[in-house]
């Protein structure tokens, strides 16, 4: 293979795949021994492991490989017959083999192997074979009745080619295209849901229908004994039995509705589960590298570490995944080298000599929550606060008043470190502020505390998938808008009494804090907000050092939404990072929170913000008529409310008969714009039952028809409608113009 080209070989990228995740077998496995030396399961499967690869290694004509695979082996198998027991040194011995069969396998060429490095571990560990490095060992250990490994070249062809069909099965597909398959079918699902409106109206058909027959047959019952003729009892008798046909024929029809309705959403289902599935990776499989790591680093500065790995089976997404695995490479570097103590120092404090870290993994509240702890000597409070006054970050008594959640934050700083003295491993401070950059990259947060009885926490609360996001969605100028539910710190209302103007600011208090006060409605330039009552809702947000609270309109409630990213012709959209569709079709924008927070910055810094009226009846006095839109198409709602809204009135949408009669008792509106034919309930009995209630018997309603239908017309009237407006006269102005006629100007 002399001069040979390794990247021209198919066959390589098979070997590699092959020696990485046999690697990650043999560093658990000699972990694990290395704390137990009589573990034989253990050995049982780094043998498994160093026989595959040495298989793998003969495929692909790589001898180099093929020997330093054989020679590990050679010592398991004296270990497995009790002529060695693997202790440290050796264990050090069988990592370095390992990781120069990664090295060798990720070689472009012949010429850069490693070779002075090879024939180093060749002889050191023929010298372990030969015995030259003898220790007293205990009985031979027990193993489990197996066949040897062979080293012929058969067993070693099995190996090879069995992984290479598992592998074969196996697809590379870029996370672009994934991101696309999931958004397809987030859209598949949410058209699936259109057929039950179908549903609903032939539901509703069969009850007119069933009410026909129950006519006839109440028409032949009033009239007297003996009354009919022939010919009229003829006519009676047709007229119910096509009363029941139709009866029956849409009894069918709404039955095989109902059927491909459930079949189509089922199957919907099915793949927006599967293409989500495709994003998704146990925990453990970003874990491989860390019990490792930890291990060499601990033995470079002379302590004792374990590290310890719940949650190995949660689902996380891949992109995610990766992304962590810089961030908890610092976070278990600082544990071992700011934290932990020496074996010494803890057997002093009381501790057992070996320190323990853990990360844990485990989903909550729609949330991935990823932990790394350890028992370590923890943080003093006073000397943080002593850096952060010698580093000029604040005076000593600010300082002195900030709670232990607060100066944990100074710890994400860039360039900020409380060790004295740089090394190789920490002290520089570029650690921390990449980790709390990662979690904001991805809409999570990360926060450090301080653990009961010694040591540290560090915390982060992500979305499960990148693709799926929990948010809060909330009203804004009746738009929707989602607050990615790991940026929020809590939605709540507050008293206009509670709020306080502070130099020209306003605030109110919350968990003993002040935090300042900004209407969504100035930061996304729509308008002025239009509250009325004592009782303000509020998302509170909060960055290192500040939290706000932002007014919105209305909750509107959480959600799982599949967020999409923004056309790329758009450039960046101020405080806006993506967007989705609700299960109705309408478009979600997904706030950037980071970004809202420069944002709110730049207002408070230009003293531009403007305030809260602290008084209802202000507001009421400033009051906008306030319009409730009732339509299932979408681009009829769309185009009634932006023009209504762009015409200065408050709008609201409801996507049906039935949302719009709920939307109408639960607010406070000055007119109902309602089209007639909808799914769950049509715009005649919606003006109905507003005509029958006595508290909304006032209200007005304008029927806006795109069916030119001189029944509608009459039906909509009778039921109590105020202005009827079809299709034929329909246009700007003669819709203004109408609701003019009906409210007023908006703000009249």
């Amino acid at each position: 293979m002399s001069g040979q080209d390794f990247s021209s070989f198919s066959m390589l990228d098979l070997f590699r795949a092959e020696a990485e995740a046999q690697a990650q077998v043999m560093t658990e496995g000699l972990l694990a021994i290395e704390r137990d030396p009589t573990a034989a399961d253990h050995l049982e499967a780094c043998m498994r492991a160093a026989h595959s690869i040495k298989g793998a290694a003969r495929i692909v004509d790589l001898e180099v490989g093929v020997e330093i695979a054989h020679v590990m082996e050679e010592i398991m198998v004296s270990a497995q017959a009790g002529r060695i027991v693997l202790h440290r040194p050796e264990i050090d011995l069988l990592l370095r083999g390992m990781d120069l069969l990664l090295t060798i396998g990720r070689a472009e060429s012949e010429a850069k192997l490693p070779m002075t490095d090879v024939r180093r571990f060749l002889l050191d560990a023929q010298l372990i074979v030969a015995g030259e490095v003898v220790r007293e060992a205990p009985a031979p250990v027990s193993m489990p009745e197996s066949a040897p490994p062979e080293a012929d070249g058969d067993d070693g062809l099995a190996a090879a080619h069995n992984d290479r069909r598992a592998t074969d099965s196996m697809l590379r597909l870029s996370a672009a295209n994934l991101n696309r398959l999931l958004g397809l079918a987030s859209e598949s699902l949410i058209e699936s849901r259109r057929l039950r409106p179908f549903a609903d109206k032939l539901l509703r058909l069969k009850r007119m229908s069933g009410t026909s027959v129950t006519a006839v047959g109440l028409y032949r019952e009033a009239l007297p004994p003996g009354s009919l003729d022939d010919l009229t009892r003829a006519l009676l008798d047709e007229a119910e039995q096509r009363a029941r046909a139709n009866e029956q024929f849409v009894l069918d029809c709404l039955s095989e509705i109902e059927a491909i309705d459930q079949r189509a959403t089922g199957l919907s289902q099915r793949l927006y589960d599967e293409a989500l599935a495709c994003r998704m990776r146990p925990f453990d499989d970003g874990m491989g590298r860390f019990p490792r790591m930890v291990r060499d680093l601990a033995r470079d500065l002379g302590k004792q570490v374990r590290l310890e790995i719940s949650g190995r089976s949660t689902s996380i997404d891949r992109d995610i995944s990766d992304l962590l695995d810089a961030p908890l490479g610092h976070l278990l570097r600082n544990a071992i080298d700011h934290g932990v103590e020496t074996s010494d120092e803890r057997l002093r404090a009381g501790k057992s000599a070996e320190a323990v870290i853990r990360i844990e993994a485990h989903h909550s509240a729609g949330l991935l929550h990823v932990s790394v702890s350890d028992d370590g000597r923890g943080i003093d409070l006073r000397v943080l606060r002593g850096a952060l006054v010698r580093r000029g970050l604040t005076d000593e008594a600010t300082a002195g008043r900030l709670s232990e959640a607060e100066l944990m934050e100074f710890l994400f700083l860039p360039g900020f470190s409380m060790k004295g003295s740089v090394t190789d491993v920490s002290g520089r401070g570029v650690g921390l502020d990449a980790v709390q950059a990662m979690a904001r990259q991805v809409r999570g947060v990360v926060r450090a505390s301080i653990r009961d009885g010694g040591g540290m926490m560090f915390q982060f609360q992500l979305p499960l998938t990148l693709s799926v996001v929990r948010v809060l969605l909330v009203a804004i100028d009746g738009e929707p808008y989602a607050f990615p539910l790991a940026s929020v710190v809590r939605a709540l209302t507050v008293m206009r009494s509670d709020i306080e103007t502070i130099e020209g600011r306003q605030h109110f208090a919350f968990d003993g804090a002040r935090v300042g006060l900004v209407t969504a409605h100035q930061l996304f330039d729509r308008g002025e907000p239009d509250l009325v009552g004592e009782e303000i809702p509020v998302v509170i947000v909060r960055n290192q050092h500040d939290s706000y609270g932002v007014v919105i309109d209305r909750f509107i409630g959480e959600r799982e939404i599949v967020v999409q990213p923004l056309d790329a012709r758009l450039g960046k959209v101020p405080d806006i990072e993506a967007a989705a569709l609700a299960e109705d079709g309408t478009p979600i924008l997904v706030i950037d929170v980071a970004d809202l927070i420069r944002s709110i910055e730049k207002l408070t810094s230009g003293g531009r913000l403007r305030t809260v009226r602290r008084e209802a009846r202000d507001i009421v006095q400033q009051h906008r008529k306030r319009v409730l839109v009732v339509d299932d198409s979408l681009t009829v709602r769309e185009v009634e409310r932006k023009l209504l809204a762009q015409h200065g009135y408050e709008v609201e949408v409801s996507v049906d008969g039935m949302d719009g009669w709920n939307a109408v008792r639960a607010g406070q509106f000055d007119l109902v714009v309602t089209d007639v034919d909808m799914p769950r309930m049509d715009g005649i009995e919606l003006v109905t039952l507003i005509r029958q209630d006595h508290r909304l018997s006032a209200l007005p309603v304008m029927i806006v028809s795109y069916k030119d239908r001189e029944e509608d017309r009459r039906r909509g009237l009778e039921a109590g409608a105020d202005h009827y407006l079809a299709k034929s006269s329909f246009h700007d102005a003669a819709m203004l113009q109408a609701v003019i006629d009906l409210i007023g100007e908006p703000d009249a």
